[in-house]
């Protein structure tokens, strides 16, 4: 593996998904030891040369020597470009490169929805992005959609249910919104947005966890009791989550048990 030198990625400590890819960067040898710094820590010097607007939206690469940035994924592209030069040559070519950044926004918009972290308050900078309106109704809808699809194969595997119906099942991942929304009313739009997020991302991951049984369903008729037990499970498991995500967002505690109401509603109304 060749090593990018004297070049330094600049994460955002308080995103695990950041903290990750970086870290995985400097262990496998495409950055050296001092190939990644948290956003944080800059010091006065990187200040003057690095977009302070820019870096928390877009990954900044430092080159130490030339006191130049690179930003975004062309960051990233230049990082592993550097180890294996084919896909950098395929990256760059322009519709790759257009959808590519496109992707990076998404995600990166998005981060702290995906994967919140708990914010250190004590830190003078804060490597936050920007609220992006338009990509975080898209990873909405994109969560929503996924969601929708993966209930609605997954509940036909239940004899006990009634048949289901992808309208029905749009109805019920969109219906967590607006029944959770309601007992955010007293605070700001961007507040509601952003745990519509993280609602989503709890359901979206939920939906991951069931996809398994769904592919093994393919090859073999699962016993009605494990699809029942999976799913039990997956609907802890996204309790837990939710509960974890409320904490972190300082957000009323309620949320957590209004969450399960809805879907004990949501099952009297299928039942029905």
């Amino acid at each position: 593996m060749k090593t990018l030198e004297n070049q330094t990625l600049l994460y955002d400590e308080d995103c695990p998904l950041c903290s990750l890819y970086t870290t995985g960067f400097v262990k496998s040898g495409m950055l050296d030891e001092n190939g990644r710094k948290s956003y944080c820590q800059l010091s006065d010097e990187e200040q003057s040369f690095v977009d302070l607007k820019r870096a928390p939206n877009e990954i900044a690469l430092i080159n130490n020597k030339t006191k130049t940035v690179t930003y975004g994924v062309d960051s990233l592209i230049k990082v592993i470009g550097f180890s294996f030069p084919i896909i950098e040559e395929i990256a760059t070519i322009k519709p790759i490169h257009f959808i590519l950044k496109k992707m990076y926004s998404f995600v990166s918009y998005n981060r702290k929805v995906i994967i919140p972290g708990i914010v250190k308050e004590e830190n003078k900078l804060e490597c936050t992005p920007d609220f992006n309106y338009k990509y975080r109704f898209i990873f909405i809808g994109f969560a929503l959609t996924i969601t929708s699809l993966v209930l609605f194969g997954y509940s036909n595997l239940i004899p006990i249910l009634p048949k289901s119906n992808i309208t029905r099942e749009i109805i019920l991942a969109f219906g967590q919104i607006v029944f959770q929304s309601l007992f955010l009313l007293k605070f700001d739009k961007k507040t509601i947005i952003n745990y519509a997020g993280n609602l989503m991302t709890v359901s979206l991951m939920g939906s991951l966890i069931l996809v398994p049984v769904l592919i093994l369903n393919q090859f073999i008729n699962l016993p009605e009791m494990f699809v029942l037990g999976w799913f039990g499970i997956t609907v802890l498991i996204m309790c837990a989550e939710h509960f974890r995500r409320v904490k972190v967002l300082k957000l009323p505690f309620h949320l957590s048990y209004t969450w399960i109401l809805y879907r004990i509603l949501a099952l009297l109304f299928i039942l029905n």
